[in-house]
């Protein structure tokens, strides 16, 4: 499947002129306007019948796979394109995106079920062409590479043997699409009790974080610690398996200039300590990463 990534046309702002753009959201699996989004195009095409549309992009939140998302992110752009077309006037070489669910931009997911379309005012008109090609200018700036990682691995075990392991595509690119700040738990990351020993199953989420690393050498991270269940981390756990990551990333060839750790202990818990329930200690007890450069 071919994937695209766009930082699309909302960067400009600072100008006098600019493309503007309006959001339109969809039920969960669905490809049809509700009711209410259905007035609201509706009320949204009578007020703007002499805009100019420049580009059409759908997305789809997080539930079901990559195709499915991909297909039913085009089937809303469809819809939304097929209410339009011979009502609103479009740019001949207007662009449609459907993004499905590896571009979601969004933590709440029914943000991301929706199509967004980009239009010009016809107090803009005179200008498209500054317009279109500032936006084109920024995009370039912007473009990421895209890297399609793979679905399997093989992983030499200490005792020579080898594993055959199915690598979380959608966790990878999630990071490598993740912005400088951004915070990403690494799910299903367990260490022995009370030690900084990574357990055997988790062991592939080390080596698909050591995959996107591989795959975007500017990348940068911080790799931190937390525990849970008592106030003082007595034995300094979240630093050592912070550590242990660390370790095995600069093991597999990541430079140390690309990587630091930290342990907080339980100095940051996602729930107050003590926890209720095991769900909150499970939270509490994680590795993240932070994206400091990319």
């Amino acid at each position: 499947m071919k994937l695209f990534i766009s930082f699309l046309f909302c960067l400009i702002g600072s100008c006098t002129f600019a493309q503007e753009q309006v959001s339109f959201f969809f039920d969960s699996n669905k490809s049809a306007l509700n009711k209410e989004e259905a007035k609201k195009l509706s009320q949204w095409i009578v007020a703007n019948k002499e805009v100019k549309i420049i580009g059409v992009y759908g997305y789809c939140d997080e539930e079901g796979s990559v195709g499915y998302n991909d297909t039913l992110a085009k089937k809303r752009i469809d819809c939304i394109f097929n209410i339009l077309k011979d009502k609103v006037k479009f740019r001949e070489d207007f662009k449609t995106r459907n993004f499905g669910k590896l571009h979601t931009i969004s933590k709440i997911k029914a943000e991301n079920r929706k199509v967004i379309l980009f239009y010009i005012q016809p107090k803009d008109f005179e200008h498209e062409e500054e317009i279109i090609a500032e936006t084109k200018e920024k995009v370039e700036k912007k473009k990421v590479t895209i890297v399609q990682f793979p679905e399997n691995a093989s992983i030499e075990n200490p005792d020579g043997s080898v594993t055959e392991i199915k690598m979380d595509t959608l966790f990878m690119r999630k990071i490598s699409l993740a912005k400088v700040g951004e915070k990403l738990k690494l799910e299903n990351m367990n260490f022995y009790i009370n030690t900084f020993a990574v357990m055997p199953q988790s062991r592939a989420k080390m080596f698909e974080l050591l995959t996107v690393l591989n795959s975007y050498p500017e990348m940068k991270i911080q790799i931190q610690g937390h525990i849970c269940c008592v106030s003082k981390d007595v034995r300094d756990l979240a630093t050592q398996r912070a550590k242990a990551i660390y370790k095995f990333l600069e093991f597999y060839g990541i430079d140390k200039s690309r990587m630091t750790f930290v342990g907080y202990g339980s100095d940051k818990p996602l729930f107050p300590i003590p926890e209720k329930t095991e769900e909150e200690r499970e939270a509490n007890r994680r590795v993240e990463i932070e994206i400091i450069a990319n």
